[in-house]
């Protein structure tokens, strides 16, 4: 028997992992967003309250990405029921850590608890895609992807998406860096240029596929070689104060790379265990500088993905 009440925890994600450019992200499950959802008779969506690191998100369910991603969950089901929805915003917005995709996924997770038959996840998927081109203006999946299945995540296709969880290296883990600041993800894909030289399109194309074999294959040198970004990281570093210093900072101290965290501020590093908190350290200290005050965590990849952790 189906629940009549479901609160799910949707965890934050790393968007694009450098080379992967709305295909490819990580999810973080050191911070998150918590959704409850409730069935009542009327049919329809509401929202009634938001609360936690972000109070100042709309209640009308057609322009929040946890409402639009239920409307239509709602709308493809044929739901003879309504749905309630609270947001727990564990996730400051415009932080480049997948906020508005983690409410999304969070929102249908929580409402798939109370169905008669339950959706896949790939079908779930394709529900909070609609709830986060809210937030971004259009349609990707590398942090929905990533906060839905957990992991390292490889997303193909938009329409017929594909998803493939890549293997990381047990001995890697994650360095996240955030700056107390707020950055758009629409500003952040505005300032791009609509093309690409065919030179940058062939060392990307290269790097993306050195950094996938290089995680298949325990490669932490062809992982190194290959985590960098040509093409989008260029256009978008003067958006953070002290980019450049704290990435030059990351490598020095040992990381295999370091660039932005989806459309920024927050910036990631991958890096050995035996060296994450120097480079935690040496990234702390650039960002210091710059008199930029951050949070930070050392997270591991093995995230379970968004779940449901109460239900009645």
């Amino acid at each position: 028997m189906s629940a009549s009440r479901a609160t799910a925890f949707a965890p934050a994600s790393v968007g694009n992992v450098a080379i992967g450019f709305d295909i490819l992200g990580f999810a973080v499950d050191a911070l998150g967003d918590r959704v409850t959802v409730a069935r009542r008779p009327a049919p329809g969506v509401t929202i009634s309250a938001i609360t936690g690191a972000a109070v100042d998100l709309p209640l009308e369910p057609e322009r929040n990405t946890g409402g639009r991603a239920l409307l239509a969950m709602s709308a493809a089901l044929a739901l003879d029921f309504g749905l309630e929805m609270q947001i727990e915003k564990g996730i400051p917005l415009g932080s480049g850590l997948g906020g508005s995709a983690a409410s999304a996924v969070g929102a249908v997770v929580a409402a798939n608890a109370l169905l008669p038959a339950a959706c896949s996840k790939l079908e779930l998927l394709k529900f909070a895609m609609e709830g986060e081109a809210v937030a971004s203006g259009s349609l990707h999946v590398d942090n929905i992807a990533p906060s839905l299945f957990g992991g390292l995540v490889l997303t193909v296709g938009i329409d017929h998406p594909r998803v493939k969880q890549i293997p990381v290296p047990s001995a890697v883990r994650a360095v996240i860096v955030h700056p107390h600041m707020f950055l758009s993800t629409k500003q952040a894909r505005a300032i791009l240029r609509r093309s690409v030289d065919l030179s940058d399109f062939v060392w990307q194309t290269a790097h993306l596929a050195g950094f996938i074999s290089g995680c298949y294959t325990d490669d932490l040198e062809m992982i190194r070689a290959s985590f960098e970004d040509v093409v989008i990281e260029p256009q978008r570093q003067a958006l953070i104060p002290g980019f450049a210093d704290v990435r030059r900072a990351a490598i020095e101290a040992g990381a295999l790379g370091c660039s932005i965290s989806g459309a920024g501020p927050a910036m990631f590093a991958w890096a050995l265990a035996s060296c994450a908190e120097a480079v935690r350290t040496a990234m702390q200290r650039a960002f210091a500088r710059h008199a930029v005050q951050i949070d930070d965590w050392i997270v591991e990849f093995d995230s379970l993905g968004a779940r449901v952790v109460a239900s009645e």
